[in-house]
């Protein structure tokens, strides 16, 4: 038995692909944010409720979870939805979280915070990649 560890090429089915893909993006997505509370005031703007121009609400938190929830959901949706549905959904919503992501830079952006958003919209590209090509398979 040959017990040497060595790595393999194996196909990789894609619906992991995209999982993998928004699991990435999901960290990056968390920790820009988590990594925001650290610059300076920003703290301070919290405690007297407020983000950037934004008033911090019970409406305003349940729209940022509501942004955070959906690429939550498709590291599993990507995995379970039927080829077809899974395909244009991952196309649609990677193709829309991309304006989104970019929208996030607006006022006070940190280096940390356009690094951030360099990397997610090249894996949101990848996933608009991923997608399209198996449609085209």
């Amino acid at each position: 038995m040959d017990t040497q560890n060595t790595f393999e090429e194996i196909k990789i089915n894609v619906k992991i692909k995209l999982a993998s893909l928004w699991t990435s993006f999901m960290f990056l997505y968390i920790y820009v944010d988590y990594f925001h509370l650290y610059i300076p005031h920003t703290l301070k703007d919290i405690q007297i409720g407020k983000v950037f121009v934004f008033d911090i609400t019970q409406g305003f938190l349940l729209r940022g979870l509501t942004l955070v929830s959906i690429p939550a959901l498709m590291i599993f949706l990507s995995v379970v939805l039927p080829a077809k549905i899974n395909r244009w959904t991952n196309i649609t919503i990677a193709t829309l979280y991309i304006p989104f992501t970019l929208f996030n830079l607006a006022g006070e952006a940190w280096i940390h915070m356009y690094f951030g958003a360099v990397v997610e919209v090249i894996l949101l590209i990848f996933i608009i990649y991923y997608a399209w090509k198996s449609v085209s398979e």
